[in-house]
């Protein structure tokens, strides 16, 4: 073996033994879990009450100022009259989508039906928004957990865009000043004692607004009530004296959105047709946001990788230099005296 071979032998071995001090199982270097705040509010979205007339995405529009959403190929027939936001985007912050299949004979069945489901940021316990954000424009309500967002800090970087796990803050690209949109709970008008725009004008209850733990008990009752049962959901805010929308319990399907994804979420949501289907993100139960500050703690830890950069640099180098080679090396030359 070489004097190089053995350089390169130790200098792969030290990288190695490095690259071990790192733990390979991302989720045993994850930080703890954030807790959601005793007082948070939230909101409940029922699918199975929502009859998909926008209203909420108009009085969301009103709210806060924000212009009418026409895409390119409806803009033929529709001159600013009417507003045809088909998603999130910077001038739209919550919208009604419709899923349909086969003959869509019957609302909230998955086969051959249709159901209509509410887009907008939910308001995780551990929001990723916040943790990427390099300026602290995220911000998230330490009383309330509202999730808010602070224009004059933002530097439009949009990793907060990249990050969220929901795909829900969107950047104004038509806009050379553009700014981040997201759904902030209308926390404007809760100042003034108010209700979220979208939960005052919401007609049958589909979007309840109310602390979240009295939401999780509602969604109980809810869900132990058999499909049928008469029932009076509540509409606008939750514990307001405000006449209920009477019906009955739908048939509902197994899990609550919201409970568990990225580590909980202050919006929640009950459906009579799977997630998935209505468009909802597949997201597992760890927050990014705790996986990803676990992971770059501990890479940083007693400078782990500057370290191993450093040490590869000089590999590198010191590998690279030109070093004598023995073949030409100068030879003294003898001569007769």
């Amino acid at each position: 073996m070489t004097d190089v071979d053995r350089r390169d032998f130790l200098m792969g071995a030290g990288f190695a033994a490095a690259g071990a001090a790192v733990p390979t199982e991302a989720a045993a270097i994850a930080r703890p879990p954030k807790e959601m705040p005793p007082q948070a509010v939230g909101m409940l979205y029922d699918s199975t009450l929502c009859i998909g007339c926008k209203a909420c995405v108009a009085a969301c529009k009103a709210a806060n100022n924000m212009p009418v959403d026409i895409p390119e190929h409806l803009s033929d027939w529709n001159e600013t009259t009417w507003d045809s936001a088909e998603d999130l985007s910077g001038h739209t912050l919550n919208v009604i989508k419709v899923y349909r299949n086969g003959t869509v004979e019957q609302k909230d069945r998955e086969i051959d039906g249709f159901a209509f489901i509410k887009r907008h940021c939910l308001h995780c316990v551990d929001p990723s928004c916040v943790s990427v954000c390099p300026v602290g424009a995220m911000k998230k309500d330490p009383v309330t957990g509202i999730v808010s967002y602070d224009p004059d800090a933002c530097i439009g970087c949009r990793y907060c865009v990249y990050g969220c796990p929901f795909g829900v803050p969107q950047f104004d690209l038509n806009n050379p000043f553009g700014k981040i949109a997201k759904c902030e709970f209308c926390r404007h008008l809760q100042k003034d004692g108010k209700v979220p725009a979208c939960c005052d004008v919401c007609p049958t209850g589909a979007s309840l607004f109310g602390p979240v733990k009295d939401l999780e008990q509602e969604i109980e009752r809810r869900l132990a009530a058999p499909a049928g049962t008469p029932y009076r959901f509540p509409r606008g805010k939750l514990g307001e004296d405000r006449p209920p929308n009477v019906g009955t319990i739908p048939s509902y399907i197994k899990g609550i959105y919201g409970e568990h994804e990225a580590g909980g979420t202050q919006v929640r949501y009950l459906a009579g047709v799977p997630f998935p289907k209505l468009g909802l993100p597949t997201v597992g139960p760890q927050s990014p946001a705790s996986l990803a500050e676990g992971v770059q703690h501990t890479i940083y830890y007693w400078l782990i990788a500057p370290l191993v950069a450093f040490a590869g640099l000089a590999f590198l180098a010191r590998r690279n230099a030109p070093r004598p080679d023995a073949d030409n090396t100068p030879k003294s030359q003898g001569g007769r005296s």
